[in-house]
């Protein structure tokens, strides 16, 4: 083994500092970042070189090169300006001890002070007592010249995924987010939630880049040693978007092409189901560059950072028999595999490859995770591992008997549904990502790769109903194994093996998605008390045996616990559907879950042998009592609307459920009443639902969090469905197609959409985004005079 060119050892330099060049405002046109308050310099360690131009963001995937000014207007809110907690350092140059000798970040949310000469000032903004050490370069040569990629709006991502984990794909050719080797393990890729420094991979076209200015060439320095200050040709420029993506047919293999002046290449990534490649525990991601027309010159950047961008893995090359050799990243238990046909070098703690592609060439490169104790993982058969990857999932989908209008819809919902679902124990993600904001630069912020019981169970739901019964035997056993035999402590999510404790932290040295903090792991929700999880089971439970699933005698036991638990518990108050961090409250969601799962429990009464006498009239007394107690106390009989809680005024969308759980028939006065004052009250100015106000009448925030958010996409199609089921199927329809169009390009939705700034929001793909798309499809699509109501 020998390290990489840049990671060999190197003499100390003490002629560091970090430089940040001033400009007016006035000559910033294209001032990308101010509106929301984000940083308008990279954050990032230069030398001392004068006239180097410095980065300054013009949009979420560019910057613009400018020089320093003699003087400069300050910002106001910058450093100086006494609102901000930003530093500035006392010295310019090698003056040890100084915070530039320390390192420090340059940039942040401070501008500019007028500088007392006619050098660029040096202005520095703590965001951490020191920074990881992901930001602490040893050489930054190259990396002077790249600019410093913030991540992409949500919707331009794609998903790629092996049933066990997943990346998230920007249209650059950036994988931003990859966790390894399951959903909830550590990324390796997370940039998504901060900047390129915690770690990327990117392929795309290599582009020349602009030399600087003429009166100002750049000269050699003691940080240069001995690579040149003028970057190579081929040094990537502010990477482009592709012109055109796709997934092939109907897989979860993504096509992205870029046209450029000396041809068109393809870019086709995926990851290969484990048990095609005969090795559950060694996941890998495969990308093939291929030429289209005539010859174009790539490149590949890989740094990698372990521990959620915090940890920089010791690089090094492995030779092998063939005179090839192979790049391994090393750090704890942790160890990735870097294989491919084109020449790697190091530089900027981060691997590279520069080469060409010519029509019809292919050139493929793997990534791969092993144990780090374990022997050296096998490199990828590419070829092989997408032929079979595309196979297996055009034979998933053929098992889907669903045929209507939608289709295309509902399969890349069911195709993402199954990418969410862990294959080696059935449990389903409820999305991919953590901490993706719900309300931009806000800290509404979550961890959603585990297992809520709410969302598989509603996933379970629409998998059964269009065919995928193997998927839903997996779910039950799952829940089986995670309920255990403890039901009366059950709770709203465990870990996706069915792990309980998910203790919630946060990860101060990641700065969020554009700013949004914190970023959080694990998810304090988890202990929470929602008495509607008992009434999403128990109904999964009864659907799985009405759709012919083999009987489970265990499965009956445990409906049988939780409805004796409900019997004591259910008055209760309780957190509610939305996981609210506020005072517990008598929700009336919560009250007509309950009542679904003893109305269901019944029914399973009605077919199981041996039931104790006097079982099935203690129930049906118990199921009027409930309804009962709803219907008085949760009913607002001025307004004719049902409310989010007893005794409240504020309405809640999970009362679209209503209707559709069979709680009342969509008919009845009250149902119509509450889906009208949802319409009028909870709708967005563009025909979206919020779930409930997040502030009163006084401006103060109702559920424990500040901020806003986003209209959420799953009550959205709530609503659809209920207007389908009370006769207004042309209105129905509308929303639904209204709703369809704010996928991205690729179909995938994330859980909520800004009606501001007209983006989504939240985690990114969002299961409880796609199962209600399913549902509603299938319910307009049955909409030709049958019956729409709840059975």
């Amino acid at each position: 083994m020998r390290p990489l060119p840049s990671e060999e050892a190197t003499p100390p330099v003490t002629k560091r500092c970090l430089v940040v060049t001033a400009r007016p405002l006035a000559d910033l046109p294209e001032w990308g970042c101010a509106k929301r308050g984000l940083p308008w310099v990279s954050c990032r360690r230069v030398t001392p070189v004068e006239g180097l131009p410095a980065l300054v963001p013009t949009s979420s995937t560019g910057y613009q090169r400018i020089s320093a000014p003699a003087s400069a207007r300050p910002r106001p809110g910058g450093v100086g300006s006494g609102a901000s907690a930003g530093r500035r350092s006392r010295v310019v140059g090698n003056r040890p001890g100084g915070l530039a000798a320390q390192g420090e970040w340059a940039g942040g949310r401070g501008a500019c002070t007028r500088p007392k000469h006619p050098n660029p000032r040096i202005l520095l903004k703590r965001r951490h007592p020191r920074p990881p050490l992901a930001h602490r370069h040893r050489r930054g040569t190259l990396g002077r010249w790249e600019r410093r990629a913030m991540a992409g709006r949500i919707e331009d991502y794609a998903l790629i995924g092996d049933m066990q984990t997943a990346a998230l794909v920007r249209r650059d050719g950036a994988v931003d987010w990859l966790c390894l080797p399951r959903f909830d393990s550590p990324a390796v890729f997370a940039g998504l939630l901060g900047t390129d420094e915690h770690g990327f991979w990117r392929i795309g076209p290599a582009l020349p880049v602009e030399p600087p200015p003429a009166a100002a060439p750049p000269r050699r320095t003691l940080l240069d040693a001995d690579e040149p200050a003028v970057p190579p040709e081929t040094a990537a420029a502010p990477a482009l978007p592709c012109d055109r993506r796709r997934y092939r047919g109907d897989s979860l293999i993504l096509e992205q092409e870029w046209d450029t002046q000396g041809g068109t290449v393809r870019v086709t990534d995926f990851m290969p189901p484990r048990h095609l490649l005969g090795t559950p525990d060694v996941p890998q991601m495969i990308r093939i560059v291929e030429g289209l027309a005539g010859t174009v010159r790539m490149r590949s950047a890989v740094r990698m950072r372990f521990s959620y961008g915090r940890v920089v893995p010791w690089v090094h090359r492995v030779e092998q028999p063939d005179g090839g050799h192979r790049t391994v990243a090393v750090a704890g238990p942790d160890s990735v595999w870097l294989d491919g046909r084109a020449e790697t070098y190091g530089r900027d703690l981060t691997t590279y490859a520069d080469f060409t592609v010519t029509v019809g060439e292919r050139i493929a490169f793997g990534l791969t995770w092993q144990a780090s104790h374990e022997a050296a993982p096998a490199p990828p058969d590419a070829e092989d591992a997408l032929a079979n990857t595309e196979r297996f999932w055009r034979e998933w989908v053929e098992q889907c008997h669903h045929q209507g209008p939608y289709r295309e819809a509902v399969v890349r919902s069911l195709i993402t549904l199954k990418a969410l679902t862990y294959a080696p124990t059935g449990g389903i993600v409820a999305a991919p990502t953590t901490s993706l904001p719900e309300d931009l630069g806000g800290e509404r912020n979550w961890d959603y790769r585990y297992t809520w019981l709410r969302d598989a169970a509603i996933t379970l739901s629409s998998l059964l109903r269009t065919g995928y019964r193997e998927e839903a035997r997996a779910w039950r056993e799952w829940l089986l194994r995670a309920v255990a035999g403890d039901p009366e402590n059950l709770q709203i999510m465990y870990g996706i093996a069915g792990e309980r404790e998910l203790t919630e932290s946060e990860l101060d040295w990641l700065p969020g998605y554009e700013d949004s903090r914190p970023v959080r792991v694990g998810n304090g929700a988890a202990g929470q008390l929602q008495l509607d999880v008992y009434g999403e089971v128990v109904e999964a439970l009864h659907l799985a045996t009405m759709s012919g699933l083999a009987r489970h005698d265990h499965a009956h036991q445990l409906q049988l616990r939780l409805i004796e638990y409900l019997e004591d518990h259910w008055r209760n108050p309780d957190e509610g559907i939305w996981e609210v961090r506020g005072p517990r409250r008598h929700f009336v969601h919560s009250k007509v879950m309950a009542w679904v799962a003893v109305d269901r429990t019944l029914k399973l009464l009605e077919q199981l042998e041996n039931v104790p006498p006097g079982l099935a009239e203690r129930w049906e007394k118990l199921r009027a009592e409930i309804h009962a107690d709803v219907c008085a106390k949760g009913y607002d009989p001025e307004r004719n609307t049902f409310t989010q809680y007893y005794g409240g005024k504020e309405l809640d969308a999970s009362l679209l459920l209503i209707p559709q759980v069979g709680f009342l028939p969509p008919d009845d006065k009250r149902v119509i009443g509450t889906i009208e004052a949802i319409q009028r009250e909870l709708s967005t100015e563009d025909g979206f639902v919020l779930r409930y106000p997040t502030h009163d009448e006084q401006g103060n925030n109702v559920d424990g969090l500040s901020g806003h958010e986003g209209a959420f996409l799953a009550c959205s199609f709530w609503l659809a469905d209920d207007l389908a089921m009370i006769g207004r199927v042309g209105e129905a329809r509308e929303l639904f197609e209204r709703l369809l169009s704010l996928r991205n390009d690729l179909g995938l939705l994330a859980e909520e959409w800004d009606s501001r700034t007209r983006r989504q929001v939240g985690n990114f793909p969002q299961a409880f985004s796609h199962v209600p798309l399913i549902d509603t499809a299938l319910r307009l699509t049955a909409a030709g005079g049958l019956n729409l109501h709840a059975d």
